[in-house]
């Protein structure tokens, strides 16, 4: 069983960052306006969410959610996301998000081999929601397409940033 005792606390770090960079790296490679953000948030934070209810969840994911609970987690990632971040413009902030994960992957491959693959399907399984959350490219939420062009381009780089099939 893998938990947050096993990894330093910067591992650690980079382990609860990598959930919200599963999503902010789909949101950034088209933005959906407001409601389309607002819609994306809501499908994170939902995939979050719903792990801790999961029986299938492994120990690990069940960890950071646990963490993601706490003011203490939330202002971990919230000042992670912000240092990884900053200076970036739109055009490269799924990019950053991308290598970060790269990252993760290699860290869970090294440290929790039992735990990576469920937990590396579970990120992607978050990103895989933001980008169905909002249409793209309609006009007040009407036409447009369901996953753009970009954010299919982002999930196959999220897929393979972590090493598992798109």
């Amino acid at each position: 069983m893998t938990n947050k005792q096993n990894f330093t606390s910067d591992e650690w770090t980079k382990i609860l960052e990598s959930v919200a960079l599963s999503a902010v790296a789909v949101t950034a490679a088209d933005p959906s306006g407001l409601m389309g953000l607002l819609k994306e948030s809501f499908a994170s934070a939902n995939a979050t969410i719903s792990a801790k209810a999961d029986p299938g969840a492994s120990e690990l994911v069940k960890s950071v959610v646990t963490d993601f609970e706490t003011t203490e987690g939330r202002t971990r990632i919230r000042e992670a996301l912000k240092s990884r971040l900053a200076g970036a413009n739109q055009a490269n902030v799924s990019q950053r998000a991308v290598e970060a994960l790269s990252e993760v992957s290699a860290l869970l491959d090294s440290k929790a081999p039992t735990e990576a693959a469920a937990f590396k399907t579970w990120l992607r399984t978050i990103s895989s929601k933001v980008a169905d959350a909002a249409s793209e490219g309609g006009t007040l939420g009407f036409g447009g397409v369901r996953v753009s062009a970009k954010e299919k381009a982002t999930l196959n780089d999220i897929a393979k940033a972590l090493g598992i099939a798109a």
